[in-house]
């Protein structure tokens, strides 16, 4: 599929989708149309690894983190250990957000309580140090 099919199946622009494959994210294959510049060919694993991409950066991971690890993955394969190892990174860096979204949903339900009730007593505040920071 050239870039605009694999951008609409994505969700990912156009400019990002070059960036991605500039930082050699993604590797898509030199289709036979273009000329001296061939298209862009990419595939159904393509587009698994645009979702790997997307889905580790909305758990935190850097695009230098996710590069380092589809690295690690193309030169010798990742072993089960080091794949259970990094699960269980990320496992911790979302046990840490579902944390703090539980810390802001008290607040938030906490003021909005208070307001509705006219602003009795103090106004609540944010435990800044309840946030895993």
């Amino acid at each position: 599929m050239l870039i605009g099919e694999f951008s609409r199946r994505t969700g990912l622009g156009i400019s990002t989708i070059r960036f991605y494959i500039r930082k050699g994210l993604l590797a898509p294959e030199a289709g036979q149309s273009g000329g001296r510049n061939p298209y862009a060919q990419f595939t159904e694993r393509d587009v698994q690894i645009a979702a790997m991409i997307r889905f580790s950066q909305s758990l935190g991971m850097s695009l230098k983190e996710i590069s380092s690890v589809k690295d690690e993955m193309q030169q010798a394969g990742i072993s089960r250990e080091r794949t259970v190892e990094l699960m269980d990174l990320q496992l911790q860096v979302i046990e840490l957000k579902a944390k703090d979204l539980r810390v802001m949903a008290d607040y938030l339900r906490t003021k909005r309580d208070w307001i509705a009730a006219g602003k009795p007593g103090d106004e609540p505040t944010l435990a800044c140090d309840a946030l895993s920071r």
